[in-house]
């Protein structure tokens, strides 16, 4: 299971990076309101995306290592065929839904007609991604993380290259015409710079958003060739031993009621998420309509700084909003690999009625997410100033941080509640439970709804109350998920070894980063802020390596590091018997 993850992991580390290249220049070359309109189209997007293939690619996996652990390899062969046809209805039924909702979601949610151009560029998004989930859910069920993995990174090259290259030439395209004096550009009347490039961030969105679609492409005859040439595991033996399978009716009637709880979470979730994003959006362009001068009081510098319009503040904003949750969504994507690798582990452990096997997933899984979400979330709170500073650096940086870094914060202290999200929801689908999801995601978002409703609609609180209800929202559902994986499972968790030892030791070194930095601050010569290497910059990366050294530290003096843990790594046996030997792990 971990070394699964490990290889998902790395390259959910490297998608990351490389959406880090390509999102630093976007939001330089399109600004904050150019990445409102990027954003918007993302947020119909990810629900039509997630409800068209929702569960499906979960129900796969889950089918399949069931299936391989009882030895019916025949079975598994029929999943595959049935899934692809499901798919590709499903990836042709999203896409036309997407493009049907284009216009209303543009003129009457998000109040932006502009937005258009950006739904239609992202919408044939939909069909790749779906039948890319035949072979990803088939592999991940195989225990195979390899052909996601890489995947993925295709997919997120072919984002950062045509991507920006298509917005770069977008953005030129129509400052030439304003510089040569046209009087409309992109269809629109324009006078200043400011009112050229409002006409121009709308299609320049669109251009960078074409590039993900182009990368999703990309990825899929990766993956088709892949399949075509290496296949899978199932030996001509193994076939031949194999009962009869199941027919393809029965195999889809399987597949799709182990899909429907599913589907109907991420219907819920993402229905949630697009009201979440409408009661945003419209809460935003209530205060600024009604309470201009609290808004521009708050925001002064940073509105000036960018130039933005007074109609432009809600997108502005909002867009700001998209620049924090770039970091949010950062350890929980990667936490995602334990659940994604944990799904096929728990289910094959739990079809064989393996006990021991499956508390020794459940607990690993959890642990390790702890792990990695606890100091990484307090290093990103107390940190919040700086790493925005050397993400987005120069001038943006002034504009940008004053808004963003709050918002950070907030979610820096939070963020071990959504990296635990996922898993726990993936090994509940593993034991058959997908329903328990379903139940807490309902109570969550009705919340999350009313806070945003309330926080964001208060001038004083503005966009920070978005992030109030996504927090309240994620400790709902993580709560109640938890509590009934540990009562079906009759697991009981180790309480200190998987909260209490990673929290203490993420505090130590929170306050490490903090100290450091503050110290630095003080000696460290600030130099030019245009620059990516100046004071600020420097003096944060030594506090992250001192906070590094010191969660290690306290890490191994607390004990921890399971043995468990280390032995299912390369090389883990070796480090765990040097550590056992003085003492340091549990």
């Amino acid at each position: 299971m971990l070394n699964g993850a490990f290889i998902l992991v790395v390259a959910t580390m490297l998608v990351k990076v490389i959406g880090a290249l390509y999102k630093m220049p976007l939001t330089a070359l399109i600004g904050e309101v150019g990445r409102g309109y990027f954003n918007s189209a993302y947020e119909i997007y990810t629900p039509i995306y997630a409800i068209s293939m929702a569960g499906l690619p979960i129900a796969v996996s889950r089918m399949v290592s069931q299936n391989m652990a009882l030895k019916r390899y025949r079975d598994v062969r029929v999943i595959k065929n049935v899934a692809g046809k499901i798919f590709l209805i499903t990836g042709i039924l999203g896409t036309l839904i997407l493009l049907g909702l284009a216009y209303p979601y543009a003129h009457f949610i998000t109040k932006s007609p502009d937005t258009l151009a950006s739904v239609i560029a992202i919408a044939p998004c939909v069909f790749f991604c779906c039948m890319m989930s035949t072979y990803r859910g088939y592999y991940e069920g195989l225990s195979n993380m390899t052909p996601t993995a890489v995947s993925q990174v295709i997919e997120a090259l072919g984002k950062l290259i045509i991507g920006l290259a298509l917005a770069f030439g977008v953005l030129k395209y129509g400052m030439a015409q304003f510089a040569n004096g046209a009087e409309m550009v992109f269809g629109k009347v324009v006078t200043t710079e400011a009112e050229a490039l409002s006409a121009i961030y709308p299609y320049s969105a669109a251009a960078a958003i074409l590039g993900v679609t182009i990368g999703t492409v990309a990825s899929y005859v990766f993956l088709l060739i892949r399949d075509k040439t290496k296949g899978d595991t199932v030996t001509k033996e193994e076939l031949l031993m194999s009962p009869d399978p199941l027919t393809s009716r029965e195999t889809a009637k399987m597949l799709i009621s182990l899909a429907i709880p599913m589907v109907l979470s991420s219907l819920v979730l993402n229905i949630t998420n697009l009201i979440d994003t409408a009661t945003i959006q419209n809460r935003l362009a209530f205060v600024v309509e009604n309470d201009l001068g609290i808004i521009k009081s708050m925001y002064e510098g940073s509105l000036l700084g960018s130039g933005t319009l007074d109609k432009d503040i809600p997108k502005y904003l909002y867009g700001v909003y998209g620049s924090a949750l770039d970091f949010k969504n950062l350890i929980p994507t990667i936490t995602m690999a334990l659940g994604v690798s944990a799904l096929p582990a728990l289910s094959a452990a739990w079809a064989v009625k393996d006990e021991k096997q499956s508390k020794i997933t459940i607990e690993s899984v959890m642990r390790i997410t702890m792990l990695i979400a606890m100091p990484a979330g307090i290093g990103m709170a107390v940190l919040a100033q700086p790493i925005l500073t050397i993400v987005y650096g120069g001038s943006n940086a002034e504009n940008l941080i004053p808004i963003a870094a709050p918002i950070l914060a907030q979610y820096g202290f939070a963020i071990f509640i959504f990296a635990l999200s996922t898993p726990l929801t993936n090994m509940l689908q593993a034991i058959g439970r997908a329903d328990i999801p379903l139940k807490a995601i309902v109570v969550g978002a009705v919340v999350k709804i009313i806070c945003n409703y309330i926080f964001v609609g208060t001038p004083s609180i503005n966009i920070n109350g978005a992030a109030i209800g996504s927090i309240v929202c994620y400790v709902i559902v993580v709560l109640w998920n938890l509590i009934a994986l540990i009562k079906l499972t009759g697991v009981r968790i180790n309480f200190a070894s998987v909260f209490i030892k990673p929290t203490v030791s993420a505090i130590l070194c929170g306050v490490g980063a903090w100290v450091t930095n503050s110290l630095l601050l003080k000696v460290i010569p600030t130099g030019d802020m245009s620059s990516k290497l100046n004071g600020v910059t420097i003096s944060a990366v030594i506090a992250i390596g001192v906070a590094v050294i010191i969660y290690a530290i306290s890490l191994l003096l607390l004990r921890g590091i399971s043995k468990d843990d280390l032995e299912m790594i390369p090389k883990g046996k070796k480090i765990a018997k040097v550590l056992e030997k003085f003492g340091f792990i549990g």
